[in-house]
């Protein structure tokens, strides 16, 4: 006989105690389990004719999952800008998994008015005007989809045209200009139909990956039609930060839409010491900020923001007459490309309502030192070099004989203290460590420069 859901239902409340059980020991052993582990399953029975009931499903996940998973949640994982749950929104996801709101529109639930209420919250953290409006996707890829695909709407509007009824044929070819573009821009404009081969990436300034203004001024003057500008908040190799200030005001004189991709970079706006990185931002006209990086919350969880909805509706308006309330508020339904979505904005909701910006600036501050001093030894040592100043979170740098790279990562990553990606930067192999989680602490710190250095002195 195949075992009852309803049984299970039943034993909820022991259910829940086996897996606090589980949940406790994991944040108690979180600093001693490898940052990063490429073991192989142990074991591989698949699906069973009766089932097992949840409670021996999450024995034998304990037994043969749990110790092979990483801790990329923990401390020293410095790899992707990941950063790591806060316990307020660890309990938001475990909410937003018991009350399962399909989060599409406003008549029968109350999910959506709290998306919008959380999306009041964060445009407050990031000073953000009120023209802006907002709604959470699944990570920084689909909300630069959600911008770029409206700087599409955008330009065809500049023809007379509506590319999202009638397709691309009927205007000019569409130029995304950029000094250092994030891969997705790239990816975004293939699903786009605008073509990876459509990206112009402008000249940066020496020894930076943020745009020569003068060059992008001229590429806007010879191109002479509309275009869009992405513009950079936080590159993900050095941090560097384009000056939106002076990209907003080229807008007086030429006509372009400006989508900026403040993935992480936008939290520098919860500190005084960094929020200047971010003038003019609000020239923007849609941006991308991750939930999932230095908000910590868990996986998949970003946020794109607007000045113009209106556009946002005619790209992505469901026409299905069964989705569509009828309310004054569009449903998130005809506002993104998901027609079913998860209540991502739970765990966001209570990590801001838990922290607040008091909290959130110092976790800013806190990890911004954290890379400044990991900066600092790597400029000191015999083993490595620096590549690009510590701007914020990020550090980049090499080994003094870059060729060992590889070699280097291979080993450090598979030591398991601490993980960190490659890269490649003006043209030769690097390192990329980036802090963002809120349990990094002095001593992690510490951890991962002997685990560096003892690394280096073996090569």
């Amino acid at each position: 006989m195949a075992h009852s859901m309803d049984t299970d239902k039943q034993q909820f409340a022991a259910l829940m105690q086996q897996f606090i059980g589980l949940e406790q020991d994991y944040f108690e052993t979180i600093n001693e389990k490898p940052v990063a582990n490429t073991a192989q399953l142990s074991a591989n029975e698949g699906l069973t004719e009766l089932g097992t009931g949840a409670s021996e499903a999450l024995e034998y996940f304990s037994e043969f999952f749990a110790e092979e998973l990483s801790g990329s949640n923990g401390p020293r994982y410095l790899g992707f800008v990941t950063g790591g749950a806060t316990p307020a929104a660890i309990i938001g996801d475990w909410l937003t998994s018991l009350y399962d709101q399909n989060a599409a529109n406003f008549s029968y639930s109350l999910a959506g008015q709290i998306e919008l209420l959380t999306i009041e919250m964060l445009k407050d953290l990031f000073s953000l005007k009120q023209a802006y409006t907002g709604s959470f996707v699944s990570g920084a890829t689909m909300a630069n989809f959600v911008g770029l695909a409206q700087g599409r709407q955008w330009i065809g509007q500049q023809y007379g045209q509506d590319l999202a009824e009638n397709g691309l044929f009927s205007i000019p070819e569409i130029k995304i200009a950029s000094g250092t573009p994030h891969s997705s821009i790239s990816k975004v404009a293939a699903m786009l139909g605008i073509g990876r081969n459509a990206l112009q990436q402008i000249p940066v300034k020496d020894d930076r990956e943020a745009v020569d203004l003068a060059a992008l001024e001229t590429f806007l003057k010879q191109l002479d039609r509309p275009c869009i500008v992405v513009a950079n908040a936080g590159t993900v190799n050095t941090v560097d930060f384009d000056d939106l200030e002076a990209i907003g005001q080229l807008k007086k004189n030429y006509p372009f839409w400006l989508h900026v991709d403040a993935a992480f970079g936008g939290f520098a706006a919860c500190s005084p010491k960094f929020e200047r990185l971010l003038t003019g931002l609000n020239h923007a006209d849609s941006i991308t900020i991750d939930a999932h990086k230095w908000l910590n919350v868990p996986y998949d969880s970003a946020m794109q923001f607007t000045q113009h909805q209106e556009l946002q509706l005619e790209v992505f308006n469901n026409h299905a007459s069964y989705l569509n309330t009828g309310g004054a508020q569009p449903d998130f339904s005809n506002l993104t490309p998901e027609n079913s979505r998860r209540f991502r904005a739970l765990p966001a909701w209570f990590t801001l309502k838990a922290y607040g910006k008091a909290g959130y600036r110092q976790l800013v501050e806190q990890n911004s030192a954290f890379a400044l001093e990991l900066g600092k030894r790597i400029t000191d040592s015999p083993f490595f070099e620096l590549l690009s100043p510590v701007r914020l979170n990020g550090v980049c740098f090499t080994l003094k004989d870059p060729a060992k790279t590889t070699e280097f990562l291979k080993k450090i990553n598979q030591a398991g203290q601490v993980f960190l990606t490659p890269t490649t930067y003006k043209n030769q192999p690097a390192i990329r460590a980036s802090f963002s989680n809120w349990q990094t602490k002095p001593a992690d710190v510490a951890i991962i420069w002997h685990s560096l250095e003892a690394e280096a002195q073996q090569l």
